[in-house]
């Protein structure tokens, strides 16, 4: 029997880097309508918070991404009910590595379930390395759902969850910010003889 009920609260948790990727890989295309997004997620339920956590883009290694960015996190800023938790970037062999973004979400999860402020925890993000965090909000006596991608998934994280929202082409329909613009082969235009 699946529990759910109105008067719940409702805590969003988003993995951005792993939702990005899901998205980009998926569907092409990242113009996600999140506030949209937040109700699908909800339901009726009451939603107390959106968190959202990524990283900081560099902007003397990556200009465009930065300001890309910018322009993302500045449309966040403006939703009500979502905080944007930004951690950095470490280089390893020359390479780029978030850091301390899957330590910050765990640790709000965590202490926002024991001080009382959720009954549910939604994680959007099919990182294992989860799975611990969310077993222990269960511990917690809170209920667990994961929002996934079915390419992109721990079967820790199914396990652990008390319900699972299958993040495919139907639930997200409607959750787009603008239409999807299709290319079409423009042909030459034929000269006037």
């Amino acid at each position: 029997m699946e529990r759910q009920y109105s008067q719940d609260r409702v805590a969003i948790f988003i993995d951005g880097s792993n939702l990005y990727h899901a998205l980009r890989s998926n569907f092409s295309r990242y113009d996600l309508n999140f506030p949209k997004f937040a109700d699908a997620l909800c339901g009726d339920r009451r939603l107390f918070r959106v968190y959202y956590y990524n990283i900081l883009q560099e902007p003397n290694q990556f200009p465009d991404g930065y300001r890309e960015q910018q322009d993302f996190l500045e449309a966040l800023h403006n939703m009500p009910y979502l905080e944007v938790r930004l951690g950095g970037t470490k280089l390893a062999q020359g390479i780029p590595v978030e850091k301390g973004i899957d330590i910050m979400l765990a640790t709000d999860m965590l202490h926002f379930a024991w001080k009382d402020l959720y009954e549910v925890a939604v994680l959007v993000s099919g990182d294992g390395d989860f799975a611990y965090a969310l077993q222990m909000v269960k511990n917690n006596g809170k209920h667990v759902e994961v929002a996934y991608f079915e390419n992109n998934i721990s079967k820790k994280l199914l396990e652990v969850a008390d319900r699972r929202h299958l993040l495919n082409r139907s639930f997200f329909t409607g959750l787009w910010v603008g239409r999807r613009q299709h290319r079409r082969k423009r042909r030459p235009a034929q000269q006037k003889e």
